[in-house]
């Protein structure tokens, strides 16, 4: 059959971009080998927030008589949290099916691979195989979890992150190698839910690609609910012949021996570019990544690559707003490019993370002379009326010419909060300006402006 677009991959880029070629008048085609969604829907964003909504109603659940609330004892059911997670990520499958169907999508099951002559061949499970054409092909394969030399995983014992999704049973005791999100998340989970949890990083910051204040934050909090946290240290080697897990550190104080029943390997991802043909179709690949242009195309014409599998933040909606971007210009339209100063990122463990641009320590370095507010959560009305003191908003703004710079956040609900930092940057908001919003009041949201306010001095609740 032909096409005028067949995207490799279902996930949050690949899904995106072929239902918008589809609403641009495209006939397209994706191949998927596994579940519709990819990644993010079946294994990432999706089921981990829903395992860590149960973690956080349990939380509630073992702090109700904070709240004036009587309760017997409650229980963390693991099995049942892993089934109810496996079920919101079922049905957020199945509502991609949905959404095919109604943009006229075809779907393609199995290995999808570019021949030479810049066709699709598809491999089914049945071994059989077809070739399909197309005017433009978008490669949109994702991600899977980076394996460490040294820290080999058996997809029992030491793990990767779709594994700590769906484990049998509860560990009673848990290494994390990594404190980016997905460390951090999974920490927070199995913490909550009565797992002894120790986080090993390898840099001097947990949550290191975040302001360090924020990290310093998170650190505390993490400490203070019994996770143990070592930082500029590294898994040495992983000893699996006993009955629990001998895992060697090697800190700043010497080498430790730490037991456990597993290990989460959460060293970030690797892009799923094997078997693709990309050799033979002679697309070039660069340090396990494609290089592309600011529309996405790839050096061969033709050929497209969007999401984890090109440079840049590996996340579920950079992948969307590419595809979009990727599509739009194939169909003759003249699309903005997407704009990586402004991209938001949020991490979903408690309290949560959220931030956009740069961090202070990144400005300075950047030679702007700056002015810095922070507004804590514990001089928020709304935030002490529901007992989520913890954290607070980092604003940062060149002091000459007041151009926002970054945004930082951690705190409860502060992912939902981000996306007004984003839009300010992108209509090129003020300082001032942020100051002279009206907020409603009593909301988590009013350390926006009040932040902004301590910036400039003028701060009234602090």
């Amino acid at each position: 059959m032909n096409y005028d677009l067949i995207v490799i991959g279902s996930g949050p880029g690949g899904y995106v971009a072929a239902i918008r070629a589809s609403q641009l008048g495209m006939k397209v085609a994706v191949v998927e080998r596994e579940e519709l969604g990819g990644i993010c829907l079946n294994w990432g964003c999706i089921p981990t927030k829903a395992l860590l909504k149960s973690a956080n109603v349990f939380e509630y659940m073992q702090h109700a008589a904070d709240y004036g609330i009587k309760v017997e004892k409650s229980e963390a059911d693991f099995g049942a949290m892993v089934k109810r997670s496996r079920g919101v990520a079922d049905g957020m499958s199945k509502g991609i099916q949905f959404l095919f169907k109604k943009n006229k999508i075809d779907i393609i099951n199995g290995h999808g691979k570019i021949t030479r002559d810049k066709k699709v061949e598809v491999k089914a499970a049945d071994g059989k195989s077809t070739t399909y054409t197309a005017k433009s092909i978008l490669i949109a394969t994702g991600a899977r979890s980076r394996e460490l030399p040294n820290l080999k995983q058996d997809g029992k014992r030491i793990i990767g992150y779709r594994e700590a999704m769906t484990l049998q049973e509860q560990p009673k005791t848990m290494v994390v190698v990594g404190s980016g999100a997905i460390g951090v998340e999974f920490a927070y989970f199995y913490n909550t839910i009565g797992t002894k949890v120790t986080i090993v990083e390898y840099l001097p910051n947990i949550v290191p690609v975040e302001d360090e204040e924020v990290s310093k934050q998170l650190e505390k909090s993490f400490k203070k609910s019994g996770i143990e946290i070592l930082t500029n240290a590294s898994v040495e080697s992983v000893d699996s012949s006993g009955k629990l897990l001998k895992v060697k550190v090697k800190t700043a104080k010497g080498e430790q021996i730490i037991e456990c029943d597993t290990v989460l390997s959460a060293a970030g991802v690797v892009a799923n570019l094997e078997n693709l043909g990309l050799e033979e179709a002679g697309v070039k690949t660069d340090k396990g990544k494609v290089p592309v242009n600011e529309w996405y195309q790839t050096n061969v014409p033709g050929i497209y690559a969007i999401g984890d599998v090109i440079p840049g933040p590996a996340l579920a909606h950079v992948a969307s707003a590419e595809g979009i971007i990727c599509v739009e210009k194939i169909a003759g339209h003249h699309p903005e490019p997407l704009n990586y100063g402004n991209i938001p990122g949020c991490t979903y463990c408690s309290p949560e993370i959220a931030s956009v641009g740069m961090t202070e320590k990144a400005a300075r370095e950047a030679g702007y002379e700056v002015k810095v507010g922070k507004f804590p959560f514990s001089a928020s009305g709304k935030a002490s009326a529901a007992g989520a003191k913890d954290g607070f908003v980092k604003v940062i703004f060149d002091a000459k010419y007041g151009e926002w710079l970054g945004c930082h956040m951690i705190g409860a609900n502060v992912t939902e909060m981000i996306a007004e930092a984003v839009a300010a940057r992108k209509l090129e908001t003020t300082g001032h300006e942020i100051i002279r919003t009206v907020h409603p009041h009593p909301t988590m949201s009013e350390a926006i402006m009040e932040a902004a306010a301590a910036a400039y001095g003028e701060v009234i609740h602090l």
